[in-house]
């Protein structure tokens, strides 16, 4: 397994909440699998969207959780910062996730941006005091219950798959987000805005095995490039084969 150095301690990446440290945040499947409940997101409608660029984080692992966040468009990385100072990505946050629901003081996680993103946010104590008032309770442990059942398929698959599983598991998990939050043309030319490095500290390989299973994947026709940033998946049938899942079967939010 490999984590590349972390980059919290570079000042370029300059968060809009707090300064800088340790987080985790909960970005969580909701009733049609991904993205979070509508009746969440509706708390967020006053609000006004703010648009970041790369690199940006819009909170650091430590920082205050002082607000939640509701994700219009973009990616967000999620990390955790390791004692020896190297870099595990979590996750990734798209388009209709909430992003920073904590329970803690402060936020476990961090949160960079990727690709560009417009965002709303919401103080954490106002988001409280309207989740109480509307009484979605419920709905909001059950996003938080959701983002731990993903987090412990995630244990099991760094633990118990082999490379070639995770890569093909980890492109259809996306091609999965990207068919559920938008009506393209071509559900299955996936967006990969995060580097092979990201990738590869997400799946617990190394950026040389990422890149090889990807080539390989190439190599037999079952995907292609479009684009530096763009993937299309050619042979669905046999890539879920590899993965050895359906790819009609919902997975949990963060699974990609």
């Amino acid at each position: 397994m490999s984590f590349s150095p972390a980059v919290r301690q570079d000042r370029s990446f300059t968060p809009i909440v707090g300064r800088r440290a340790y987080s985790p945040q909960l970005t969580s499947a909701a009733s049609n699998a991904f993205g979070a409940d509508t009746a969440l997101t509706r708390l967020f409608f006053c609000r006004v969207p703010e648009r970041l660029s790369p690199p940006r984080a819009i909170f650091w692992e430590g920082d205050a959780a002082t607000h939640v966040f509701y994700l219009l468009e973009g990616f967000l990385r999620i990390s955790r910062t390791l004692q020896d100072g190297r870099r595990a990505v979590l996750g990734f946050a798209y388009a209709g996730d909430l992003v920073g629901l904590s329970f803690q003081d402060t936020y476990l996680l961090t949160a960079e941006v990727v690709k560009a993103v417009r965002l709303k946010r919401l103080a954490r104590r106002r988001f409280d005091e309207l989740i109480d008032k509307a009484d979605l309770r419920p709905l909001l442990l059950a996003e938080i219950r959701r983002e731990l059942s993903s987090a412990q398929e995630q244990i099991v698959r760094l633990g118990r798959t082999s490379a070639e599983e995770r890569v093909a598991t980890f492109l259809l998990n996306l091609a999965l987000r990207v068919r559920s939050a938008s009506d393209a043309a071509d559900p299955d030319e996936i967006d990969l805005p995060f580097g092979r490095l990201d990738i590869a500290d997400y799946l617990g390989l190394t950026v040389e095995t990422v890149s090889r299973e990807i080539s390989k994947l190439k190599r037999d026709g079952l995907i292609s490039a479009r684009g530096p940033h763009k993937i299309v998946l050619r042979r669905l049938g046999i890539i879920r084969q590899l993965a050895r899942m359906n790819i009609d079967q919902p997975c949990n939010k963060n699974c990609c």
